[in-house]
């Protein structure tokens, strides 16, 4: 009989000043604290994270930057770094590659990990699952953990100060929960678990619909509004759960090309949610969805500040670049959860059918349009 093993992150606090309530949280897992991450999300947080240890008398031991892709040497890294320093309580911040690195290294060290994300780029902060890439970071698989974090705290205050190109890699990933799970279940075949998941996707995709452009504002202007809270339960809470709690695949073309795309050098450094975001409009076309499907597709992404065209991703793309990536991207296993197979010819045609849709004047006049 096939057992489906669920694992939720312990606790979840969120809203507006939730990192006030983090040496609470700490003070009940461990009394030495280490932060890594980023060195951009470090300096965002470090003051508050310290302050908020010294009031629950915590010691805290400093931070550790993450610098690089979450790699075997990095877990490797940082869980020795761990072991040395006798850290009880491993906080981590940043986006999802430095989370990533966390949640493995303090699974391998049996320490439990809160995780404080500085952007909303994916729904890491939550999940048991780490995002592994060799060295060079190009994208090797994912990596089921046997546990998730034992605290997770997102903060829109500390959210709507980060880059907007963070919350649009967060909103690229988030909806392909929906245009992934959709394209890859049966609507007549769902279980319980993945009639929820799905149910979750929608969710995602439907408060993003309604939100994303209030949201977007919002980090604009520094300052957390009800939309962005929206956007943020949708990229961290929904979208996590609908990885949770999917009873088989989740994930399709879309993650698929992401993983072409880190094969080469000119798109490897684009963020995980913009690459997922422009995978996206090509799953819609590889799925032969029609052209107004599509335009509504792109003016969302539009919306979002998701990249709809190549170019958008790295101007510098070549025909040699292109046959790479296509060609990579058939080698990802998410293509294979796709219900139907895929050639170079079809996923090619794809990009092709988005690249020429985006510069559409349909698609020109419609964004104009909503812009007023």
């Amino acid at each position: 009989m096939f057992t489906h093993r669920l694992v939720f992150p312990a606790s979840v606090l969120r809203g507006r000043g939730a990192i006030n309530h983090l040496g609470a949280m700490c003070g009940r897992l461990g009394q030495r604290a280490l932060l890594v991450g980023g060195k951009r999300g470090i300096a965002s947080v470090e003051a508050r994270v310290a302050d908020q240890l010294d009031q629950q008398m915590v010691s805290y031991l400093g931070h550790e930057v993450l610098d690089g892709p979450c790699c075997e040497e990095a877990i490797n890294k940082l869980a020795e770094s761990l072991k040395r320093h006798g850290v009880e309580v491993l906080i981590a911040t940043g986006g999802g590659r430095a989370l990533d690195t966390a949640k493995a290294a303090g699974v391998r060290c049996n320490i439990p990990v809160v995780t404080l994300p500085s952007i909303a780029s994916t729904c890491s902060a939550v999940t048991p699952l780490t995002f592994r890439y060799h060295p060079n970071g190009q994208f090797r698989d994912m990596f089921p953990l046997a546990y998730g974090p034992a605290a997770v705290v997102i903060d829109a205050d500390l959210l709507a100060t980060a880059p907007l190109n963070g919350l649009s890699a967060g909103l690229g990933d988030t909806l392909a929960k929906w245009y992934e799970y959709r394209a890859i279940s049966d609507i007549n075949q769902l279980s319980g678990l993945s009639g929820v998941a799905r149910t979750n996707s929608e969710l995602c995709f439907t408060l993003i619909q309604h939100y994303a452009a209030d949201a977007c504002l919002a980090v604009r202007q520094g300052q957390a509004n009800m939309a962005l809270e929206q956007v943020l339960d949708a990229i961290f809470l929904y979208a996590g759960l609908t990885s949770i709690m999917s009873s088989g695949a989740h994930t399709g073309a879309a993650h698929a090309l992401y993983g072409g795309f880190t094969a080469c050098e000119k798109t490897r450094q684009v963020a995980h949610g913009l690459l997922v975001g422009y995978g996206n409009l090509c799953l819609l076309a590889l799925e032969n969805r029609p052209d107004n499907e599509l335009l509504a597709a792109l003016e969302l992404a539009r919306t979002c500040d998701i990249p709809v065209a190549l170019a958008q991703l790295s101007p510098s793309l070549n025909e040699a670049d292109i046959q790479l990536i296509v060609a990579q991207s058939l080698k990802v296993a998410d293509m294979a959860n796709m219900p139907f197979e895929i050639t170079q010819r079809q996923l090619r045609s794809a990009i092709e059918r988005v690249d020429k849709l985006s510069a559409d004047d349909r698609f020109v006049i419609l964004t104009d349009d909503t812009s007023q």
